[in-house]
């Protein structure tokens, strides 16, 4: 099984033409996923990388049946695109774009809060590396061969520590069922608990790993959730122990302003909440597999 991305899946590129889009679409369709076409204004009716090109998303989806999109736009650009796909109709976005400003995804996030639970599109990201569901579906940037079909769920907040945790467990014969990248931004479209939510259904995930950093409560929040709903394992990393304070590292959101938000910190409510902590990036697949044996 997977969550929100499978075989079945029709995906549109949103920013389809571009350099960065055209690069990616094709890797993506290469690995397997169904593409079935993009958008680009101005530029519908064309075809690119043998896929049909729209001029809105609205007209993309009554054309495609598309359910999901991933989105290549520009950041001055980016904020319309999202809310563009939502009023479209698409069920899971995930947003590549770096750099949209704050203030644009305080509208999005508004924006948002006019639809009902259940028609409420799923955004993750922006500043995200995408989602995975291995042997199924690709909608990111990331290099697909690390990852192998199993049956751990993966949610990240930084991309290269999730790639880092998947080349581990494929080297211990560990796979992954969906890898969902939530973005390093201080306001992402979801958070870790959205995503633990899910995989707690999913009859197929055995454990889930969260890969966190300092800075926001979001990792906190998931863990306290987990304590009182989750029946499978949660496996935690939290990255920046050695941050300084107030000092931004990396990820827009990796800053440290409030109590409960350095590493330090958020290692120790994670393990009062029964979280089993990876305690440095070089043990994920050891403290999984001890979890897997322990629960077997």
């Amino acid at each position: 099984m997977a969550i929100h991305l499978k075989e079945t899946t029709k995906v549109l590129v949103q920013g389809f033409t571009g350099q960065i889009g055209s690069f990616h679409s094709a890797d993506m369709i290469k690995y397997g996923t169904n593409i079935v076409g993009g958008v680009t204004p101005g530029k519908g009716g064309i075809k690119h990388l043998d896929r049909p090109v729209f001029n809105t998303m609205k007209e993309a989806v009554e054309a495609t049946g598309a359910d999901a999109s991933i989105i290549f736009v520009p950041p001055p650009f980016a904020a319309d695109s999202i809310m563009e796909a939502a009023d479209a109709g698409i069920k899971f976005c995930v947003a590549i774009t770096d750099g949209i400003p704050s203030q644009d995804m305080i509208r999005v996030k508004r924006y948002m809060r006019r639809y009902k639970v259940s028609d409420k599109m799923i955004l993750t990201g922006p500043n995200c590396a995408g989602s995975i569901s291995p042997g199924k579906s690709m909608m990111g940037i990331m290099p697909g061969h690390i990852y192998m079909p199993g049956n751990i769920g993966v949610i990240g907040r930084s991309g290269t520590l999730g790639y880092e945790a998947a080349s581990q467990m494929k080297e211990a014969g560990i796979g992954v069922s969906t890898s969902i990248g939530i973005g390093g931004d201080p306001i992402n479209g979801s958070s870790f608990k959205d995503h633990l939510e899910i995989f707690e259904q999913d009859n197929e995930t055995k454990a889930v790993v969260i890969i966190g950093e300092i800075g926001g409560p979001q990792e906190v929040e998931a863990a306290m959730w987990s304590k009182e709903n989750m029946t499978k394992p949660v496996i935690g990393y939290i990255a920046g122990l050695t941050a300084p304070k107030g000092r931004r590292m990396g990820h827009a959101g990796a800053i440290i302003s409030a109590v409960g938000e350095s590493a330090a910190e958020k290692v120790e409510i994670l393990q009062e909440c029964g979280v089993n902590v990876v305690p440095n990036p070089s043990s994920f697949a050891p403290i999984v597999q001890g979890v897997l044996d322990k629960a077997s």
